[in-house]
Formats: structure tokens, sequence, C-alpha cells
């Protein structure tokens, strides 16, 4: 079998998560954490949409990590997300988590906020 080394180039895995907490670049967060290229940062939730927004351009799509249950995120956060070019994908937080990493690796344009599972 042959193993290649993912390279995730600005972009920092997420190596795990738990109850109240994410392991991100070997670092543990506790609550709610935006990551985005070259950046993670505590993150406040639905009403924190400056920095979500000033991603635009940087970002092609948003996972948005509603917790350990998939949960409708408020329609003027998507719309405000979508009017500044950024596709939006709502799940469960585990499922962000792991699209991301997957996302990442292939070397796409992605930012993640996520609130914990």
């Amino acid at each position: 079998m042959r193993l290649n080394e993912v390279s995730y180039g600005d972009g920092v895995p997420l190596d795990g998560y738990g109850p109240g907490f994410f392991r991100i670049g070997g670092e543990r967060r506790d609550g709610a954490v935006l990551v985005l290229p070259g950046s993670v940062a505590p993150w406040g939730g639905y009403d924190d949409t400056a920095p979500l927004l000033a991603a635009a351009g940087r970002i092609d799509v948003l996972l948005v990590g509603t917790g350990p249950e998939i949960a409708q995120i408020p329609t003027a956060l998507r719309e405000a997300l979508e009017a500044s070019g950024i596709g939006v994908e709502i799940m469960a937080t585990g499922p962000a988590c792991r699209t991301y990493n997957v996302l990442l690796g292939e070397g796409r344009r992605i930012g993640a906020a996520l609130l914990p599972a």
C-alpha cells in the first residue's frame, strides 16, 4: 500500500472534537470556533456575522456545524453569506469537521463555523 502525506497549504486541519471543545492544529479550543484560511478564532455564534462576511473572497464555501444535531441557521445569516458570494453548507458539527478536512485536503477554499458538539 502506498501512503501519501496530505498537504493543507495555509489551512489548519481539525484534529478532533468533544463535548464543548475542538482540537485544531494540535491545540485545544473551547467553545465555538471559526476556522478560515490561515486563522482560527473564537466565534460568537449566529449573531457574529462580521468575521464570516469578511471571509468573502478568501473562501468559496462555509461549513456551519450546528452542534450535535443538524439545525437550521437564521435566514438572514444564510442570505447575507450567499449575497457576499459564500456558499453555505449546514450540517451537524461532527460531519462538518470531517467534511472540512476532506475539502481542505483537496485544496478547496473552505471555512468552518462550528458550534460545539
